[in-house]
């Protein structure tokens, strides 16, 4: 599901000039191959780039929504950057790809607890998988999901029937056709 707001232009925008670029091929994390990539940490850790995904997440942040994070790396700047510029009371969080044998260990990493509503965030979906994985960790921590949102959804439907299949909807930001360009 894409919406439409007033950041979402903006960030748009950002993305085209910084982030995309079409002189591929380009494999991606799923194995596929496309003739165009988004890096997106070329807008996510840019401050004003940052500062324009945090606004258009803020615009469709469920209100019941307490923190914000995903699988690390694509979801951490997404998520501190929406904490940081919020209005309201919001915590960052972070899941691992493995769990640390050391320190505190686990892959949870943050303040969110039990008593926390969260919204799980990622940079680009080709599948979904890495979110589902995601939520798995933090419903296994007995962490109420209650939102998905992905600035760019590059899966033609399969990480929407991914969330889907897992009883929750997904939210973009940008589509391809967004940045004028084709699956």
């Amino acid at each position: 599901m894409v919406f439409s707001t007033p950041s979402r232009s903006s960030l748009i925008d950002h993305l085209r000039t910084y982030a995309l670029r079409t002189d591929g091929p380009f494999t991606l994390a799923s194995g596929a191959v496309s003739s165009w990539y988004l890096d997106g940490r070329q807008t996510t850790f840019d401050g004003d780039g940052a500062r324009r995904v945090a606004a258009a997440v803020l615009e469709l942040l469920d209100s019941q929504v307490t923190a914000v994070g995903g699988m690390t790396m694509g979801a951490d700047p997404i998520a501190i950057a929406t904490a940081a510029c919020s209005d309201r009371p919001l915590k960052a969080f972070s899941i691992r790809k493995a769990a640390k044998d050391h320190g505190t260990g686990g892959r949870l990493v943050g303040p969110v607890t039990t008593d926390d509503r969260v919204c799980v965030v990622e940079d680009t979906m080709t599948t979904g998988g890495s979110t589902v994985a995601a939520i798995e960790v933090l419903r296994a921590e007995r962490i109420d999901v209650v939102q998905v949102i992905t600035m760019v959804d590059r899966s033609g439907g399969a990480a929407e029937a991914a969330m889907s299949a897992i009883g929750l909807d997904l939210v973009a930001l940008v589509t391809p056709d967004d940045l004028g360009v084709a699956l």
